[in-house]
């Protein structure tokens, strides 16, 4: 029971400390490149978010450009390293569904710098879309107006 409850306010302050300026300033950059068939994915949606037990905090967001570019710095603040992972939100090959495809990928710790400036990047290199990628899901929340 004492176990339950240790547990229990660990993950309210874990997942709280960026609400209440608890913890260290954290910083994450990633970059890469979105096709859809071969072709350069322009204006995907690329969020990335500090992976939370009880929520997730924003840590930035961006889309990728004409050529498919995208380069995102996101910071957070947290108790211990932060947890990021990056969605992306994309009409490759969706046929007439109205809301977007979304896949999630986790970085590395290794990639988490102290303070506001990542010095190494998590390169994702090129990314196809066309294909379903794993624990791929729809997202209704960040669907575009038709």
């Amino acid at each position: 029971m004492l176990l339950a409850v240790i547990l229990t306010i660990f993950s309210v302050l874990h997942g709280t400390s960026a609400l209440f300026g608890i913890g260290s300033k954290q910083s994450v950059a990633v970059r890469g490149r979105l096709t859809c068939n071969g072709m350069p994915a322009s204006n995907v949606y690329v969020k990335m978010y500090d992976d939370d037990v009880l929520w997730d905090s924003k840590m930035g967001e961006t889309h990728s450009d004409t050529n498919g570019f995208f380069q995102l710095i996101g910071t957070g603040r947290e108790i211990s390293t932060v947890d990021p992972k990056v969605n992306f939100y994309h009409d490759c090959n969706n046929g007439d569904f109205r809301c977007p495809r979304k896949f999630t990928i986790k970085i590395p710790d290794q990639y988490v710098a102290k303070g506001s400036t990542a010095t190494m990047p998590y390169d994702f290199g090129v990314l196809e879309l066309s294909g379903k990628m794993p624990g791929e899901s729809h997202d209704c929340i960040h669907r575009k107006r038709r």
